[in-house]
């Protein structure tokens, strides 16, 4: 018989071998899945993009994992409200991080998602936006291992002004949010852009988000002894619809030139099918069955997981950058931040956005794509075309 120190000995160390076990056991099933970490923003001003793509990236999770999941392993998304504050995009960054994240996505705007992909950097992990389209969001001002997914505002401002030039016009007049670094490099670029063109700039107007009161801009445009042959308004909801409700409601009809800001179903709400018309915009993709067969199975599988069409453009962006990630640890070979960077630097993506190419790190990791041309018609969005500005300015 054992003595009661022998039993004793004996229980704690079965004890310790089932802790052992148990902990191998949760060690084992971490190691069955990659995460993919998110500080998207569900809510604040910048909730309006970030929350369709995380609808979107859930999809993508959703049907990559059906078809045998990244590196014989499934990927887990988890995304953190960064809530439309840098700080607390940078914060919850750093617990997905420390969580076990192996890549990170970042909100879609330069001032909300610069604070993600620095912190994934830091870790050296890569770090991604679905649609910050400032040519700040690369890897000289973030780090050789963070991406933008979008078009830089130097496409998608040349874009509007290849447009326009094509259209006949000839003199524009031009509104610029000095609200974040987006809104004041679009319209910047848009206007070397147009100039380059031959076009004339008849007036530089500021504005500033928030203000909510555009009658100091409207009585000068009213003012003026003949109007331009368009607008280009490089703003942000919720005051874009206001400030296009204003003009209009004041009788002023030209046609109204944008960004992927404007792909927004509050607006096209706020300005109703009274308004909605002549207004023209640079974004991402077209949301149709007919665009491609790509998007023809995403639309198959979000409306199998949500019973609903998507809300919004922004629903494809999180699906491909789910797919650049993915594919990069697959050509990679690995999560390793830096192979994953030179994958995706080395190979051409075919996206819901379009084909999509990275330049190397030293020069920016400038993205090549085209922008999907949009029109409003009592207030619905058509689709117009693709356009690749035969020039653009420099970043």
């Amino acid at each position: 018989m054992y003595k009661k120190s022998q039993y004793w000995t004996v229980l704690a160390g079965l004890l310790i071998l089932s802790l052992l076990l148990t902990a191998c056991g949760g060690a084992a099933k971490q190691e069955d899945t990659i995460k993919i970490g998110a500080a998207l923003c569900l809510t604040g001003i910048q909730g309006p993009l970030d929350a369709p793509a995380l609808k979107g990236a859930q999809v993508a999770v959703d049907e990559i994992n059906k078809k045998g999941g990244v590196l014989g392993k499934k990927l887990e998304l988890i995304n953190l409200d960064g809530k439309s504050d840098p700080v607390t995009v940078g914060n919850v960054t750093v617990q997905l991080i420390a969580e076990g994240a192996k890549a990170i996505i970042a909100p879609s705007d330069f001032d909300f998602g610069g604070p993600a992909s620095r912190e994934a950097q830091k870790a050296g992990m890569v770090g991604i936006s679905p649609a910050a389209s400032s040519p700040m969001y690369g890897s000289k001002a973030l780090g050789d291992k963070q991406f933008t997914m979008s078009m830089w505002n130097t496409t998608m401002g040349a874009a509007a002004a290849q447009y326009a030039n094509e259209q006949g016009w000839k003199v524009a007049y031009v509104v610029t949010d000095d609200f974040i670094q987006y809104t004041k490099d679009l319209g910047e670029y848009f206007t070397k852009a147009w100039e380059d063109l031959g076009g004339t700039i008849m007036y530089q107007e500021k504005y500033t988000q928030g203000a909510a009161d555009f009658s100091a801009q409207l009585a000068r445009m009213k003012a003026l002894p003949q109007q331009p042959d368009f607008y280009y308004i490089s703003s942000y909801m919720p005051d874009l619809g206001l400030i296009i409700r204003t003009m209009r409601e004041a009788g002023i009809a030209v046609p109204i030139m944008g960004g992927d800001s404007y792909d927004d179903p509050a607006l096209f709400q706020a300005i109703g099918p009274q308004y909605g018309n002549d207004i023209v915009f640079a974004t991402h993709t077209w949301v149709s069955t007919d665009t491609s067969s790509q998007m023809a199975e995403f639309l198959k599988a979000y409306q199998a997981k949500f019973n609903a069409p998507p809300e919004a453009m922004w629903a494809a962006t999180g699906w491909d950058v789910v797919h650049i990630l993915a594919g990069a640890m697959e050509k990679a070979g690995s999560t390793d931040g830096a192979a994953m960077a030179k994958a995706m630097e080395e190979n051409k993506w075919d996206l819901l956005t379009g084909q999509l190419t990275w330049e190397t790190g030293d020069k920016g990791h400038e993205t090549h794509k085209q922008a999907a041309m949009v029109k409003l018609v009592n207030g619905k969005p058509e689709f117009i075309g693709w356009l690749m500005p035969a020039k653009q300015p420099a970043p």
